[in-house]
């Protein structure tokens, strides 16, 4: 490392990419001649390195320079909060910047709001990946307010980061009223339930340059499932995947969703596998995607049983039409002016 960064010292380097290198602090420093030499970097990639709160701040230290700084990737390190800040101070000074990853890198919710306000000064961002953290509910509230800013969005990577409905609810209505050209949403694993669908439903309905979403290890059920799917129904003619697995979605949940869908002229994949789906409906959604089941994935871990008593499920199938009539309603008056 030192003799690499002897020999490059002084290069007026645009992208530095030390991925996948068992750096940590002593890494870091090893780096710093090279470092230090850099006040045009455009892209920096320290992904997988074991960069700990030590080597977080050693990299804040060492660059002298982050003005032309357009990408910035922290994937899979064990940086956690205090490494989190160290981050934030280089975001701080990165206003220039479109692309920032700072995934699985075991931030908790101190380390999250300081992401959050740092992130505040990127108004140029275009892509966010804050994903497999433990942000929590107030650093989603948090990051919602720099959210509302992003105006240029087109890539937005949320999952797993424990939101909740309070905290899916402020980012999607942030969302709603950002990022007019988004394109990719995703959301997955947040413990979402229907009580928190409005807004996001609200949200998706707005974005009409969708072209991905993933909402998948939530629990919508078929209430979440019918609102995101009549979100979805109006024009949406670029989307081409929806994840709405593993969300205890039922029968009519499953089938609307698959009728929104196979409708859009482009679209290519629907994933509603590990939710209860009876063995009828699975024969629907099927029916539905008839002459095109390469759009449907698999449904090998559907659980027609589903975790609790399938009476109601099975009693009649007006009872479940007059349920989605009644959930249909709900958004029956959803206008959203672009």
């Amino acid at each position: 490392m030192n003799i690499f960064s002897s020999v490059q010292e002084g290069c007026h380097l645009r992208y530095l990419n030390l991925s996948n290198n068992a750096l940590g602090e002593k890494g870091v420093r090893a780096f710093g001649a090279l470092l230090k030499s850099q006040n045009s970097l455009q892209g920096l990639y320290l992904m997988n390195d074991g960069i700990s709160e030590e080597a977080a701040r050693a990299v804040s230290e060492l660059i002298p320079s982050t003005e032309k700084l357009k990408v910035l990737h922290f994937h899979n390190n064990m940086t956690g909060d205090e490494g989190a800040f160290a981050i934030s101070e280089i975001v701080k000074r990165s206003c220039s910047l479109e692309d920032f990853r700072c995934s699985s890198t075991r931030v908790g919710t101190d380390g999250g709001l300081a992401l959050a306000e740092a992130l505040k000064r990127c108004a140029h961002l275009k892509k966010l990946d804050l994903r497999d953290n433990m942000f929590g509910v107030e650093a989603g509230v948090a990051l919602s307010k720099a959210i509302s800013q992003f105006t240029d969005l087109t890539e937005v990577y949320l999952s797993y980061l424990n939101l909740e409905d309070e905290g899916t609810e402020a980012l999607a209505n942030a969302l709603k009223h950002s990022a007019p050209s988004l394109e990719v949403l995703e959301m997955a694993g947040n413990d979402i339930t229907a009580k928190g669908t409005a807004s996001l439903a609200a949200c998706i309905a707005s974005k009409q340059f969708l072209t991905k979403l993933n909402l998948a290890e939530n629990e919508l059920k078929d209430e979440g499932a019918i609102l995101i799917a009549n979100a979805l129904g109006e024009d949406h003619g670029q989307l081409n995947e929806v994840d709405m697995s593993t969300n205890a979605i039922r029968r009519a949940g499953g089938r609307h969703l698959a009728q929104v869908v196979v409708k859009k002229p482009g679209f290519k994949l629907l994933h509603i596998n590990g939710n209860f789906i009876s063995d009828e409906g699975i024969d629907e959604v099927k029916e539905i995607f008839k002459g095109s089941l390469d759009m449907l994935g698999p449904l090998d871990e559907n659980d027609p049983e589903g975790e609790d008593d399938e009476e109601e499920e099975d009693e009649d199938e007006e009872e479940n039409a007059e349920h989605e009539k009644e959930l249909e309603s709900k958004l029956k008056d959803l206008k959203i002016n672009q």
